[in-house]
Parts: C-alpha cells; sequence; structure tokens
C-alpha cells in the first residue's frame, strides 16, 4: 500500500477523532448526501455500496461454541470512507476501505486490520451479485437464486495466530432501525440509514494456533451508513446485540456526550421477527464493573434495562480483555447473558482513552 493512503486512512478516521466526535464521525458532511426520513430502500442495491455518503460498513458478529461447550466470538467488518463525494477510477478513487477481523476466547482476543484503495479491485463490495471483500477477507452470498442476497453467506479472515471460515444461513428477516431504518443518534438530529439481519445460524472453523476447532452458534449482520451520524461533542457509544434463550433479540446503544446526556436508542425484536423501536430514554445501560484493559479502564460488566419489556440482564465479558488493537482501537467481545432473558451476544465501546 502506498505511504500516502496509509496517511490518509489514519487522517479520515481519526485526526479530527478529538474535536469533532469519535473518529471524526461528527465532522460536518458539506458536498456527501444526507440520510433523509422517511428512509426509502432499494433492495439488492442498498446491500451494496453508497459511494455519495461519507462513512459505510458491513459488520458482523459471531457468538460461537465449540464441540466442549467453550464459548468464542468472531468479528468480521468492512468499513468505507469517502475523501470526496465523487469517485473516479484507479488510485485517484476517493474511496477507502479498511478491513477488521477478531477472535476472542475465554483467554485469548486476536485483532488484524487490513486497509486499501478504491477503484483498483484491491476492496469492494457487489449489490449483485453480493460479494465484499478486503484482499483475501471475503463476505460472499450463497443465497439460492430468487432469496435475499443476505439469506445465506460465507465468511472468511485471517490475521496472525487466527483465522475463521462460517457459513451463516438466515432463520427470520431483516429488521430496521429507529424509523423504519431512519436512526437518530442525537438530540441535534445526526442520522443514519440502519439495517441488521440478526437472525443468522452457522457452522464452520475457527483456527488457532493449536488446531482446528469446529463451531456452531448465531450471527448478526448490522449495515450502516451516513455521511455525519455523529454529534461533534459524542466522543464514543457502547453498543449490544442480544440473542435471547427465548428467541427474542435486542439490539441498544447508549452515545456518550461530554457536553450533553447520553443518547439512547433500541430495537425490540420479537421471535417472529415483528420488532419496535425505543426512542432516546427507553433503555438504560448501567456499567457495573471495569477491567484493565490496554492500560485504560473499560467497563465489561453492563445491567441493560429496557423497562417496557420487563427486561433487566446482566451483560458479561467473556473475555474482558477482547481489545481491537488497531488503527482507532476499540473493544469488541462476546457477552454472556443473565437475568430476566438469559442469552449471549456482542459488547461493542468505543472512545475510551
Amino acid at each position: 500500500m502506498k505511504p500516502s493512503l496509509y496517511a490518509a486512512l489514519l487522517w479520515l478516521i481519526a485526526g479530527q477523532a478529538t474535536a469533532q466526535g469519535f473518529a471524526g464521525l461528527g465532522t460536518e458532511a458539506a458536498g456527501f448526501s444526507i440520510p433523509q426520513s422517511p428512509a426509502i430502500f432499494d433492495f439488492p442495491a442498498d446491500h451494496g455500496p453508497h459511494p455519495g455518503y461519507r462513512i459505510e460498513w458491513w459488520y458482523l458478529t459471531a457468538s460461537l461454541t465449540g464441540p466442549d461447550g467453550t464459548d468464542y466470538g468472531a468479528q468480521w467488518t468492512l468499513f468505507r470512507s469517502a475523501l470526496a463525494p465523487h469517485d473516479a477510477q484507479g488510485w485517484d478513487g476517493s474511496q477507502l476501505w479498511m478491513g477488521h477481523a477478531g477472535l476472542t476466547t475465554p483467554d485469548r482476543h486476536f485483532s488484524a486490520e487490513r486497509l486499501a484503495r478504491g477503484g483498483i479491485g484491491q476492496a469492494g463490495v457487489t449489490a449483485e451479485p453480493f460479494a465484499a471483500w478486503i484482499d483475501d477477507w471475503a463476505m460472499t452470498s450463497t443465497a439460492p437464486a430468487g432469496a435475499d442476497a443476505l439469506d445465506a453467506l460465507r465468511v472468511t479472515a485471517r490475521g496472525d495466530g487466527f483465522a475463521h471460515d462460517l457459513a451463516l444461513t438466515t432463520t427470520g428477516p431483516l429488521i430496521f432501525h429507529g424509523q423504519a431504518g431512519y436512526s437518530v443518534k442525537s438530540a441535534q438530529g445526526q442520522a443514519s440509514y440502519y439495517y441488521s439481519q440478526p437472525f443468522y445460524s452457522l457452522s464452520g472453523t475457527i483456527t488457532l494456533n493449536d488446531g482446528v476447532i469446529p463451531v456452531t452458534g448465531t450471527a448478526w449482520l448490522d449495515r450502516e451508513w451516513s455521511s455525519q451520524p455523529l454529534s461533534e461533542t459524542q466522543d464514543g457509544w457502547d453498543w449490544v446485540s442480544l440473542q435471547f434463550d427465548d428467541g427474542a433479540r435486542l439490539m441498544g446503544f447508549t452515545l456518550r456526550d461530554r457536553a450533553a446526556p447520553s443518547f439512547t436508542a433500541a430495537t425490540w425484536i420479537a421471535p417472529d421477527g415483528q420488532s419496535q423501536s425505543y426512542r432516546d430514554g427507553a433503555l438504560s445501560m448501567t456499567p457495573l464493573a471495569q477491567s484493565r484493559v490496554a492500560g485504560r479502564d473499560v467497563p465489561t460488566t453492563w445491567r441493560i434495562e429496557l423497562p417496557d419489556r420487563a427486561l433487566d440482564v446482566t451483560a458479561s465479558a467473556i473475555n474482558p480483555h477482547s481489545w481491537m488493537d488497531v488503527s482507532v482501537p476499540y473493544w469488541e467481545g462476546p457477552v454472556r447473558v443473565t437475568g430476566t432473558h438469559p442469552g449471549r451476544g456482542y459488547l461493542e465501546m468505543t472512545g475510551y482513552e
């Protein structure tokens, strides 16, 4: 990769982070498209990229179980960032790509990062047929003709000391967060387009230094794009995707703000796929315990309450040291859930300095 590309990527994702929201996501979006309400989606096209918007991601987390009952977690993410609201071919392209992969065991955590420039084929996404890739990491549709492209996927990645190869199939519909996919992120009205496929079952393998391990489990894919998803004073977020033993699911987040109260949102998903979105204030996320991780204190046990659903659970990290050691580092790992709705899921936390 050209040194200039690496410098551009770091400027884009980190250079304005302190002044304008976490990782610069509160930066003014002059010239870029802005999400509008009501959201209107067009599939399969919207499974693909939206180059007129500044930031976008395809974000998979998976809760895994080995043959002996050991819990594991896997992450596969592809980020698209735009330097300008137009595009060109080759090295003149304005689209930058970044891939993150992670694998978590009860006592180890692995992370890897890939960086690429759009327009040269090293990374990208196609909507039909659906495929997302960066170098040799790939998320590819294996869905039959006539089905939604995300109904079945193969996901592969590898890094120093780990790899995963997962086959996913859906058992439920796409879920649209916020106002039918228009997801408000602040009291000032910053927003994104946001939908998920939270109904994957999976099988496959993970590879560690001590061998290949067959795994089964569940997964959750997030799709989101915007141009200014945060306000300038929002410094990070705490996000969960929880899959309960009774078949219900929850997406919830709190966005921390140095100048105002935190902003929250949630989506409750019934076992049959019916969903209800909740606006700011309905969800409560309270840190219960911290861990010293990568030289900083990070909350790795949370109380999560959604009174409208009589939900009161505790989410505890399977491995408190699930630190993604990448260009803009963050915490990401699987959790066990106890309380009114036991289950498991994933926790992501950003902006902890």
